[in-house]
């Protein structure tokens, strides 16, 4: 998130308000590996919200778990996907999406032979609230 300026409106209390942001990337964002060589990006990461830009190698696939409290919107950008939901597989081209409600378990993975690019939106943030049982 952008840091915080103070304005003072002279008469009034100061205000506090968000600092114009700059635009967010992979070049600037906060990256992490998970799984097997997977890469993500935080593009936003604040306490109601996520977005995390991933790249899956062809053949990679997380663990099937669900989340108690997070929705989270799948969206593709480049590639394909297979989102098993609840055991059903829902393929997943490029240019759309799949929402996942709290307590569905679900596993994506990526059965072409070219990496899988995708926005993964959390609503409130999913990590610390994956479980795999």
């Amino acid at each position: 998130m952008g840091k915080k300026a103070s304005l003072s409106g002279g008469a009034g209390p100061e205000q506090s308000v968000e600092a114009r942001p700059g635009a967010v990337s992979r070049v600037n964002a906060e990256h992490y590996r998970w799984g097997h060589e997977c890469d993500a990006w935080h593009l936003v990461k604040d306490p109601q919200l996520t977005v995390i830009e991933e790249l899956i190698p062809p053949g990679a696939a997380e663990v099937r778990h669900y989340h108690q409290k997070a929705q989270q919107f799948f969206y593709v950008l480049s590639g394909e996907a297979i989102m098993e939901v609840e055991g059903d597989p829902v393929l997943v081209p490029a240019g759309s999406g799949i929402r996942i409600m709290p307590g569905v378990r679900h596993q994506i993975r990526n059965p072409s032979s070219s990496p899988l690019r995708l926005l993964v939106i959390s609503h409130p943030p999913s990590h610390g609230d994956k479980w795999t049982e």
